[in-house]
């Protein structure tokens, strides 16, 4: 509806919607953090958080305006006296008619977004005055950043539902911020993997240290988490999985200054770390990350499907297009342990220059992977 006053009312709605997303994404609460776990969430912690939460609620508020404002809720005639008032400003348009129809869906399902919207803000409201997060610094700052990616998912929905009353179309093409959303889940995916393999790995040498080389691996596991708080998956972990790691930090900094600490002790720490890196897989199972997986499994596979095409005839072109999916697929990494192998080495290894056996016992490994990989 590229010259109808409706779409013009939509723009003005979709427009504060990319506003308020990337308002309420540009908030970086590691500054309100603490190296320790203990402690309550004082007045001077309530001075810094008050005013995060009251833009938080007002972004979210000034998105709400704009759909009254542009898409009132009319009490008589309901709503579709509200789109066959946008769309008579263009010319006419029957009642009856598709376009009428999808307008008409489109309005609804903005009015419904803006109530569950609106009900997160009292939600919010509401947390702030519990005891649990009134007295503890991390509880607070959970909450405040799980309503504000909460906000920012619901607002993405409005946006996607509302624009697919309309016409048929991909999320990614539509909901602001979506492909930087993902980028930062690969990210993260990424990062954890390859701390899930190095505590793995670092518990495995504690398991068989000597009595003398206890004290340096835990100095090492000291270092390694060091590391892992500079990344920007650090930064992105919930502030509840942020806590914990800075437990574990503190309880591996007491035994790594210890001139001979007991084996037992650092084994049982190291292992509780290596289980819970394990829990922040999870993050595999995130919706957006699912959908961005299927694609890019499809997409591999079409591209190894031509490569095992062209072997016979041209398996320099087949060796080329077999290191242009292993690139494509590197943003798989974390998705499984097996595949993650072989995207290490893809890494190191030029496939674009491979022939013969090498070319095609590469490609039906790949091939394997990819069917194997639980994408469902």
């Amino acid at each position: 509806m590229p010259e109808r006053a409706f779409a013009g009312r939509l723009r003005k709605v979709y427009a504060a919607a990319a506003n308020a997303i990337v308002r309420l994404g540009d908030m970086d609460l590691v500054k309100y953090e603490t190296t320790s776990v203990e402690g309550s969430a004082d007045l001077s912690l309530w001075e810094e958080m008050a005013p995060v939460i009251r833009d938080t609620v007002m972004d979210v508020n000034a998105l709400l305006n704009v759909v009254r404002e542009q898409f009132p809720v009319q009490p008589r005639g309901g709503l579709a006296d509200t789109v066959r008032s946008a769309a008579e400003e263009a010319g006419p348009l029957p009642p009856s008619s598709p376009l009428a129809r999808k307008a008409q869906e489109s309005v609804e399902v903005l009015h419904a977004a803006m109530g569950v919207i609106a009900q997160g803000i009292t939600q919010l409201g509401e947390a702030m005055r519990s005891p649990g997060v009134v007295s503890d610094r991390w509880n607070l700052l959970a909450e405040i950043q799980r309503f504000r990616a909460l906000f920012r998912e619901q607002i993405g929905t409005l946006v996607y539902d509302s624009a697919g009353a309309l016409a048929d179309v991909n999320r990614r093409d539509v909901v602001p911020g979506h492909d930087t959303e993902v980028k930062a889940a690969i990210v993260v995916r990424a990062i954890v993997a390859d701390l899930g393999r190095i505590v793995g790995a670092r518990v495995q040498k504690i398991r068989e240290a000597e009595p003398e080389d206890v004290q340096w691996n835990a100095q090492q596991l000291q270092n390694e988490l060091d590391a892992f708080g500079r990344t920007q998956a650090y930064r992105s972990l919930r502030a509840q999985d942020k806590r914990r790691i800075i437990e574990v930090r503190s309880q591996v900094g007491k035994l790594a200054i210890q001139p001979a600490p007991a084996q037992p002790e650092l084994m049982a720490v190291a292992s509780e770390l290596d289980t819970f890196v394990g829990d922040l897989a999870q993050v595999n199972r995130r919706q957006i990350l699912i959908s961005h997986d299927r694609e890019v499994w499809a997409a591999c596979g079409v591209q190894l499907e031509r490569a095992m095409g062209m072997f016979g005839y041209d398996p320099s072109l087949a060796a080329k297009v077999l290191s242009e999916a292993a690139a494509r697929a590197q943003s798989l990494y974390g998705r499984d342990p097996a595949l993650d192998v072989f995207l290490r080495r893809a890494r190191k290894a030029p496939l674009a220059t491979l022939t013969g056996e090498e070319l095609r016992g590469t490609l039906e490994s790949f091939q394997e992977l990819l069917a194997q990989l639980p994408v469902g």
